[in-house]
């Protein structure tokens, strides 16, 4: 490996970076010069190496500089770069930058996706830096976090002095002037920052047009609360504690399923008694026949000619029609869709991508629906990323094995917030929870198993499709096909 690019503004102290080994994890090198990482309740094998490099792996529990994986023996330096890399995939380690030679630390570095690795970008005098809008400073317990959706790492500040340099860019500054300033933080952190999108590189000092230079249009229309929650709010650009952990168990009571009844007279309305089930509208039955299915019948699959069906009643473009607003001195045509579920707006933001395990007439695979066609079109996604979609939906589920079909329900962002502005997500978070009971309905009324799952990994999905996370990213999934006979029975959720 090759230590990262320095900068070539030289700074008033050279700030040294070091991986280190996350804390509770441990390395053990075994007889037969295998690695194993161990933390809490797991371990991984990371191959195996060469004794010097076992020795030298040793050194990451306090922190192995990056300078020092370049040795006269190439082979050694080689496998550590190699140990390094296959740590980091699995987030086993963190990165310290600290200053030289007094060797206090200026910021930990956490990454938040699996193939983070810290690059110091070339930073030179006339470059001018400002403080992207999604980057945000919180208290997390005792410490300080600078933190983006957009980042693949967070930085713990431990140097107070930066929160001050963090407040001068706010506004945009020439690197020549920053290095002028006293008590500046080694410019090696500002690289660091550049490269994790915490800091933008913009034309000039002076420059006020900062909303454009966050990148694409999209990431023009998106608002910071909004992005923020998505980031976080899903699996795959953050390293926070995820789902049904009871994190608050043996803190504070469970909440009543009902809350306790309202004061005063109450006014009844009656109740259908089970005689008059005769009487119930079709849509009615459906709804109290609604149920979550997990388990399903691979000796008895889900058909193509179903899942045709299923999407042709749930998702198809029934027609389109297209507008002209009458404001502004160019108005915009503005092309509408019209479908079987509502949506806020009219926007129709959602794609479905259907990841098929197990269906009679369908290959295996990965597939996009064409809502305006009703045909699948294919993507080429490789076995380990398909394979890790459908397992991660079968934990989410807390089912034995894959779904048959997994539908994920991705939004196009922009289509949206072009219109909606501050509310722009919490709308799109509604209209997923209408096409879901959308998908319940049309599968129970087609005598099928569904059920809604509540985690996404956007950053799995970005790597599948290649589109960034913030253009199109998914918000919801739902799993479908022919129920096992075992799970009838008690409604479930």
């Amino acid at each position: 490996m090759r230590t990262p690019r320095t900068t070539r503004t030289r700074s008033k102290g050279t700030a040294i970076l070091s991986a280190r080994l996350r804390p509770k994890v441990k390395l053990e090198a075994q007889p037969s010069r295998e690695i194993v990482a161990h933390f809490p309740g797991h371990s991984v094998s990371l191959g195996e190496f060469s004794a010097g490099v076992a020795d030298c792996a040793q050194k990451l529990g306090i922190g192995l500089p990056f300078s020092s994986f370049v040795a006269d023996d190439q082979s050694v330096d080689d496998e550590i770069h190699l140990l390094v890399r296959r740590l980091a995939t699995h987030g086993l380690v963190e990165y310290r930058l600290e200053a030289s030679p007094s060797g206090e630390e200026l910021v930990v570095i956490e990454p938040q996706v699996s193939d983070y690795w810290p690059h110091m970008p070339s930073l030179r005098d006339k470059d001018a830096l400002v403080l992207s809008r999604f980057a945000y400073l919180r208290r997390r317990g005792n410490e300080l976090v600078l933190e983006s959706p957009r980042a693949d790492a967070l930085f713990k500040i431990c140097d107070p002095k930066f929160a001050t340099t963090l407040a001068i860019l706010s506004t945009p500054q020439q690197v020549k002037h920053l290095r002028q300033r006293d008590g500046l933080p080694g410019f090696e952190l500002l690289a660091l920052l550049l490269d994790c999108q915490m800091l933008l590189r913009t034309k000039t000092a002076s420059d006020r047009g900062l909303r454009p230079i966050e990148g694409d249009d999209n990431l023009v229309l998106w608002d910071f609360h909004d992005l923020l929650f998505h980031a976080r709010s899903t699996e795959g650009r953050h390293a926070n504690p995820l789902g049904g952990l009871y994190l608050y168990a043996q803190t504070i009571s469970p909440p009543p399923a009902v809350r306790a009844p309202w004061p005063g007279k109450k006014i009844a309305l009656g109740k259908f008694s089970p005689t008059q089930s005769e009487a119930l509208s079709p849509v009615t039955r459906v709804l109290r026949q609604r149920r979550s299915m997990r388990n399903f019948d691979d000796q008895l699959p889900i058909t193509r000619d179903e899942l045709s069906r299923f999407l042709d009643g749930t998702a198809l473009i029934q027609s389109e029609k297209t507008t002209q607003f009458e404001f502004g001195e160019y108005p915009p045509l503005v092309t509408y869709t019209v479908r079987p579920y509502p949506s806020a707006g009219g926007c129709y933001e959602f794609e479905l991508y259907i990841a098929v395990d197990n269906c009679e007439g369908l290959a295996r695979g990965f597939y996009h629906y064409d809502a305006r066609r009703h045909a699948l079109v294919p993507i080429a996604v490789r076995e380990t990323e398909l394979e890790a979609l459908l397992m991660r939906a079968a934990f989410a589920m807390g089912a034995p094995a894959a779904p048959q079909v997994l539908i994920t329900i991705a939004a196009r962002f922009s289509r949206v917030s072009w219109k909606y502005s501050s509310i722009a997500y919490a709308l799109i978070l509604k209209d997923v929870g209408v096409l879901l009971q959308t998908f319940y309905m049309m599968a129970t009324d087609m005598g099928l198993g569904g059920c809604a799952i509540g985690i996404t990994n956007i950053d799995l999905f970005a790597r599948m499709t290649g589109i960034e996370f913030h253009v199109e990213g998914p918000v919801g999934q739902f799993a479908i096909g022919r129920g096992t006979t075992a799970e009838v029975g008690p409604r479930s959720t």
